[in-house]
């Protein structure tokens, strides 16, 4: 399960972080391909707005997905669709060297990484309306009620996820958890700019692979929720430099 789900802090004066620190071991081919790889089709955290045109070296459609885990689903979108660019965020290192070793193995060319807290990527260094859609899979669910505040899917930083997608743009997660899923409904249908493309859970698209994870737990009667908003068509956001409610 994917790990951009939390915050590094307790306490609600702290930053608003997307993820607690859980390293986990590092394999030799991980560490090696991250080495290698990265000076490639990573992208240095700064706080400044990134070129993605510059980035990929094309116009194309921009998906951001936050905590591609070990980046199997991520590698697999991108090499079904290499019309769309995809820029990945991921903290931990091993699953930054998974992905790497299956854009190598694959010869994506359509897939960049970075790595480093979401929020801020998003904050400092994606433009306002830049994207055509974000794919959040499996987040942590901080299952134990006095955890829920650490959970990546509210107000504020969907407010955040809003401003940054385009008119029309998707944002797509998914959750084996019933009551986180309940939860994201009720946050995403509370913001205004965004609208839901089906009454209540969506049936998953076609373009998410299921995972082995997942396809084990449906074999064991787990459900799997998927909500699918897209941004309203109307106005966008013109303030590229707004103070976002998490900075």
């Amino acid at each position: 399960m994917n790990d951009p789900g939390g915050v590094a802090a307790t306490d609600r004066q702290a930053s608003i972080r997307s993820f607690v620190r859980r390293q986990g071991r590092v394999s030799n081919a991980q560490q090696r391909y991250r080495e290698q790889m990265m000076a490639t089709i990573g992208v240095p955290y700064r706080a400044a707005r990134v070129d993605l045109d510059a980035t990929f070296a094309r116009s194309a459609p921009r998906i951001l997905e936050i905590g591609f885990g070990m980046g199997e689903t991520s590698a697999a979108i991108a090499a079904r669709h290499p019309e769309n660019d995809y820029l990945g965020i991921e903290v931990h290192t091993p699953g930054v060297g998974s992905l790497c070793k299956l854009v190598a193995e694959l010869g994506l060319q359509n897939q960049r990484i970075i790595q480093h807290d979401a929020v801020e990527v998003l904050r400092d260094m994606i433009a306002p309306a830049s994207l055509a859609g974000v794919h959040i899979f499996f987040p942590d669910p901080w299952p134990k009620k006095r955890h829920h505040k650490r959970r990546l899917l509210q107000a504020p930083f969907v407010d955040l996820l809003a401003s940054r997608l385009r008119p029309g743009g998707y944002l797509h997660c998914a959750t084996d958890w019933q009551d986180y899923a309940e939860q994201m409904l009720c946050v995403l249908a509370a913001e205004a700019r965004l609208e839901n493309t089906v009454a209540g859970f969506a049936p998953r698209p076609d373009y998410r692979p299921q995972t082995k994870f997942e396809e084990r737990g449906l074999r064991l009667g787990h459900a799997v929720w998927d909500l699918v908003f897209r941004r309203r068509q109307g106005s966008v956001e013109t303030e590229d430099d707004r103070q976002d409610q998490l900075a």
